[in-house]
């Protein structure tokens, strides 16, 4: 089974990419996707008019960012399911409909996997070692390992994606939307696919400036999704410091030197490291319990909806029924008329 074409929309954020836009549009056209849609953050180096003059719908986006572009872009799409790629040419059209099958199969989310062997040549040794850093620090704060939560291709329903009300406005939004999966429970799937070296313009991104807005992004997070990383780091953090103050005032007072006020601040943070520890732990049994409490009642959800489908299949029976009824009784009139000539 495969999503009709024309029901996809294929979603491009751009920043200056004239040097790939044109090429990239026309690519998906010719694979028979009627609907692409670039989402443009004030370029100045043409890439509108090349967008448009392929055959792109183009929107310009009235804030900054490309999680703003996609937050925008999510408003306006009408189609159900949404193909998202960079517009660097980076990410293969001829991936597409790999992306989308999993979506056919009642998957939620489709993630395209840029770290596997073959693609480490695309990337700089720098990248490659960060991104497999973030994927692991994810799989620590968020309890699961999706591969590559950075990647820029992604597809998914429209339903599964507003679900998530995005928020984030510049390169954290792959981030949020990782998190944002995760905490929904929705189906990921992960798939394979072709990882090119930037042939157009260089990378806006900054290895350490966003690395770190990324890596913020997702500790604060998973205050959501996982309590007990969040507090608990937080708990560990103050034991830790009190405990180093602790060890370092024994070793003064064997030395004979009293330091009774660091004596206060190493018990107060232990004592206050060991309570926010705890609380963690209390958060997160209070979110699996809000997680049940979930499942539970969408399970009632769907158990009502398929007695109210098959009460409405019985009322639409016995209304067919009672019509048959009708009309056998008044076939059966006119004949008993038609024989005692009454009709003469």
């Amino acid at each position: 089974m495969q999503i009709p074409k024309d029901q996809v929309c294929v979603l491009i954020p751009t920043l200056n990419e004239a040097p790939t836009i044109a090429d990239l549009v026309h690519e998906f056209r010719s694979l028979g996707y009627p609907h692409v849609l670039v989402i443009d953050g004030h370029s100045t180096d043409g890439t509108v008019a090349l967008a448009e003059e392929a055959g792109a719908e183009v929107i310009v986006q009235t804030g900054r960012g490309k999680g703003t572009a996609v937050a925008e872009a999510l408003a306006v799409i009408p189609e159900p399911f949404i193909l998202m790629l960079d517009g660097d040419g980076t990410y293969a059209p001829a991936d597409a409909e790999a992306m989308l099958n999993p979506l056919a199969q009642g998957y939620d989310h489709v993630i395209g996997n840029r770290l596997v062997e073959r693609n480490e040549g695309a990337f700089s040794r720098l990248n490659l070692i960060g991104n497999r850093f973030i994927n692991n620090l994810f799989k620590m704060a968020h309890s699961h390992y999706l591969f590559d939560i950075l990647s820029g291709y992604r597809a998914f329903s429209r339903e599964s994606i507003l679900a998530i009300y995005l928020k984030e406005a510049g390169f954290a939004v792959e981030t949020e939307m990782s998190a944002g999966v995760v905490k929904k429970e929705q189906k990921v799937a992960v798939v394979p696919v072709q990882y090119r070296t930037r042939p157009g313009t260089g990378t806006k991104l900054n290895p350490f400036h966003d690395g770190l807005k990324i890596i913020s992004t997702m500790y604060r997070l998973a205050r959501m999704n996982n309590p007990m990383f969040y507090f608990g780091l937080i708990g560990l953090c103050c034991i830790v410091i009190g405990l180093v103050t602790g060890l370092y005032i024994v070793l003064e007072w064997l030395s004979g030197v009293d330091h009774l006020p660091l004596t206060i601040l190493a018990v107060f943070l232990i004592m206050v490291g060991f309570e926010i520890f705890m609380f963690g732990v209390l958060s997160d049994m209070l979110l699996a319990y809000h997680r049940e409490m979930m499942r539970e009642i969408q399970c009632i959800r769907l158990e009502y909806r398929h007695e109210v489908h098959q009460d409405l299949n019985r009322s639409i029976n016995g209304i067919n029924g009672t019509r048959d009824a009708a009309r056998s009784q008044e076939c059966g009139l006119c004949v008993v008329i038609s024989e005692r000539g009454d009709f003469k």
